[in-house]
Order: C-alpha cells, then sequence, then structure tokens
C-alpha cells in the first residue's frame, strides 16, 4: 500500500543540494543517503524543531557522517536549520562541519564521521531508552556498507540481537563498497543474530517507507537500501 506523504520535500531538496559546496569529492557519499534521509524525515521519524529535546522523540544518528549535504539539505528543508546555513559549508564561522557536530547543529544526535561507531552508539542509545521507561521512541542509525568493515559493528549487531532491541532500525546504504562482505549478503549477517531484515531498492521512497516501519518485535530490524555501485 502506499503511504501518503506527510511532508514532501522533493520541490525543495535539489536547490538546496546546490547551495551546498566544498565537499565535492563526498558528493557520491552524499548522494547515496539522499533518498533514505528524505523518506526518513518525510514519511516516518517523530521529531520536528520544536521536539529536538523531547525525551518522547524519535532518534536518527547518522554513522555514515563524511560527505554530510544531503543531512544538511534535509534538515533544512524540515526546518532544523536555516537555509543560509548552507552557503557557508566548513567556513571559518560555520556551524556545518565536512563532519555533523551535535553541539553545533540543531536536530543532530551524535557527532560522527569516524566510521564504525555509529551502531554502537545507537545500540548504547536504545538500551538507555529502555532503562528509562521511554518505549515509543525508535532509534535509526544510518550506515554505509563499507563501514561494516569495522569489527565494533559486529559486536553491536549481536549485542542487539540477543538483547532483544526491538525499538531499534539499523539503515545500510550498500553501493558495493565494501572490501569484505559476506556470502548470503549484508543482511545474512544481521539475521544470524536475532534481527528481521528487509533488502530493498534504495531510490524506491515507498519501498524503503515500507521497510523502514516493517519493524517486527521483539527483533531489532535492518534494512538494506541497495543502489548503484559507485565502482
Amino acid at each position: 500500500m502506499t503511504a501518503t506523504l506527510t511532508n514532501d520535500s522533493s520541490a525543495r531538496l535539489p536547490g538546496l543540494l546546490r547551495r551546498l559546496t566544498g565537499d565535492e569529492k563526498h558528493a557520491p557519499s552524499a548522494h547515496s543517503t539522499i533518498d533514505v534521509l528524505q523518506v526518513l524525515y518525510d514519511r516516518v521519524l517523530r521529531v520536528t524543531p520544536d521536539t529536538v529535546d523531547d525525551p518522547e522523540r524519535d532518534r536518527f544518528l547518522l554513522s555514515k557522517g563524511h560527505g554530510p549535504a544531503a543531512y544538511y539539505a534535509v534538515l533544512a528543508a524540515h526546518g532544523f536549520i536555516p537555509d543560509g546555513w548552507l552557503d557557508d559549508l566548513a567556513g571559518p564561522e560555520s556551524r556545518l562541519g565536512h563532519h555533523p557536530d551535535r553541539l553545533l547543529v540543531p536536530g543532530v544526535e551524535i557527532g560522527s564521521g569516524s566510521l564504525g561507531h555509529g551502531l554502537g552508539l545507537a545500540v548504547g542509545t536504545a538500551l538507555g531508552l529502555r532503562a528509562q521507561g521511554l518505549r515509543k521512541p525508535r532509534v535509526y542509525v544510518l550506515l554505509g556498507d563499507a563501514e561494516l568493515d569495522e569489527g565494533s559493528n559486529h559486536e553491536a549487531i549481536a549485542y542487539a540481537g540477543a538483547t532483544g532491541l526491538d525499538s531499534l532500525t539499523a539503515v545500510v546504504v550498500d553501493n558495493s563498497s565494501a572490501s569484505h562482505g559476506w556470502a548470503g549478503g549484508i543482511a545474512s549477517r544481521f539475521t544470524v543474530n536475532g534481527w528481521t531484515a528487509d533488502t530493498v531498492d534504495g531510490r524506491n521512497h515507498d519501498d524503503l517507507y515500507a521497510a523502514l516501519t516493517g519493524h517486527r518485535p521483539p527483533h531489532p530490524h535492518l534494512v538494506v537500501a541497495s543502489i548503484k555501485s559507485k565502482g
């Protein structure tokens, strides 16, 4: 079933992205995430500029934090940051660095860019919410497939599955850039540890929406968003 868009940012995003210059070498990384980010902020996440400090908000963690242009554009499209900030990416007075900084950018939950940390932080966030008795918020974390070469992720995968962190959804943008990979695909590395998983076209918004909202308690959930190989 096709969901009704709640806040379609499609008309604004191209113009906002064009305002971000100076990090062209990471443009492929940024554009690989744009569709997932758009669907999350348009249709899935329960967070607004007015609720960034609300304990009951959903949390989104960008682990794939290098080349964050698409993330900044989506935040601007949804009113978390002023559009004008996009014109000074990584400038001397800019709040927008080449890696997002949670202390400088409203709506950003973690400082990221050093790959391999986001999934562990997401697991810790989900555990913290559980310990506080906050059952409604969901935690979403966006990773790249090459990032899964970092061993820290596999401890997080195993722990989340073993403890039934069903408030957690990991999204892996798969452009076949990982050095290693796994027989049977990315999803198999998660499902063997008790996760549920959906693999979808990473450019198809309806398929992404269905997968991002397709969590099946009591298990953590994985969405593999497959896009054209960067090679």
